[in-house]
């Protein structure tokens, strides 16, 4: 595992937090703690995953929203709420969206499809995406120094830890995409 993770984590962090990334971070700040990673890499990657992958999704918004909303028609009912939010909160909701489980993806889109400029969007998509990303990576390196305090060496119990991180992640996942389909 540690092998796996020294080759791989930083492009894995930078491909699961293009798509939505919290629980991805978590793991890799944990990660970070554990010395298998650098936190200051973990937060860079980080950073750049969500910033690209949030530029891409006010690009489609911008230039391709019927084709995309013809394809993903589930998405229109959390359009509406996403606009709602745009029209009396659109800087906040720039800066603070990924902090918004379920509005990672829609919101960008949302924001490319309304009278948003890129000249406001990127400023603040890339400040929130450094929020963003510190605080989900010291949280994550947080988690692993205060699971030490409690377990000591937790050495023997890494691979339960990460699967437990990664188990939970995935199952709130998994409810929120069930809630979100009925």
């Amino acid at each position: 595992m540690e092998s796996f993770i020294q080759h791989y984590g930083y492009l894995a962090i930078l491909l699961g937090t293009f798509l939505e990334g919290e629980t991805i971070l978590v793991l890799s700040g944990f990660a970070a703690h554990r010395g298998y990673l650098h936190l200051p890499w973990v937060i860079t990657a980080a950073f750049l995953g969500t910033l690209l992958g949030d530029q891409l999704f006010f690009y489609l918004g911008r230039r391709h929203s019927e084709y995309l909303l013809k394809r993903r028609p589930h998405w229109r009912l959390r359009l509406e709420r996403t606009r709602r939010l745009i029209h009396s909160y659109r800087i906040l909701l720039i800066l603070g969206f990924r902090f918004l489980y379920g509005l990672r993806t829609i919101t960008p889109f949302a924001l490319g499809m309304s009278q948003v400029s890129w000249q406001l969007f990127l400023p603040l998509n890339i400040l929130g995406a450094a929020i963003w990303a510190v605080c989900f990576g010291c949280a994550g390196y947080l988690f692993g120094h205060a699971v030490e305090i409690f377990l000591g060496d937790v050495k023997q119990y890494e691979y339960w830890l990460f699967s437990v991180l990664a188990g939970g992640g995935c199952i709130f996942w998994i409810i929120h995409r069930i809630r979100h389909k009925s």
